[in-house]
């Protein structure tokens, strides 16, 4: 007998440990590149602008890796991810450029090194808070999406000797004219 993954083609999601460790890879990976890009963007231009576009640049990357890779979804990022995705780097940005502040009040010019900590360290605390935000909300209907087609399976595979099956997800629709209702009607499949 066929597993889900085998007929639907579609690998199913990975557990908690698993995203993060592949969350930690992927948009740790491009943080590390990213505080480099700000360092040498920051030399020709203010340092909040360049935080900004390599936020906005590595938060698009980002988010194609973690729907491809991070949470299981195996395919593009749409539209609403990238949005709730950029939702969650702009606090992410918020964070930084607050550290960044707080380090520059307490010495007036600190060191490169002194920079890059304090803005690696509010960089993964934000990380830790965009995982939990990515996992629960962001990316939970691709996983919802994989346990609703694994059910569908299990329904076809349990009903192959009865000839007339209910969809029990589908809900009951009404029909009629206008605002009147006329009646209803049940989803049946053979």
């Amino acid at each position: 007998m066929t597993t889900a993954t085998e007929t639907t083609g579609a690998a199913a999601a990975p557990g908690p440990l698993a995203s993060f460790a592949r969350f930690v890879l992927c948009g740790g990976g491009v943080g590390v590149l990213s505080s480099g890009a700000v360092a040498l963007l920051a030399a020709t231009m203010p340092w909040v602008l360049a935080n900004a576009l390599i936020t906005v640049a590595s938060t698009i990357l980002c988010t194609e890796l973690h729907a491809r890779f991070t949470f299981g979804a195996g395919e593009r990022a749409g539209w609403r991810q990238h949005w709730q995705s950029a939702g969650s780097a702009t606090a992410a940005y918020v964070v930084t450029c607050l550290a960044m502040f707080a380090l520059h009040m307490v010495q007036s010019s600190p060191g490169a090194l002194t920079e890059q900590a304090v803005y690696l360290s509010a960089s993964g605390l934000a990380g830790i808070g965009r995982f939990l935000v990515l996992r629960l909300f962001v990316f939970a209907t691709g996983r919802n999406q994989g346990t609703e087609e694994q059910g569908d399976l299990a329904i076809q595979a349990t009903s192959v000797a009865s000839p007339v099956r209910r969809n029990a997800r589908r809900p009951l629709t009404l029909k009629g004219i206008g605002g009147l209702r006329t009646g209803t009607e049940l989803a049946v499949a053979s």
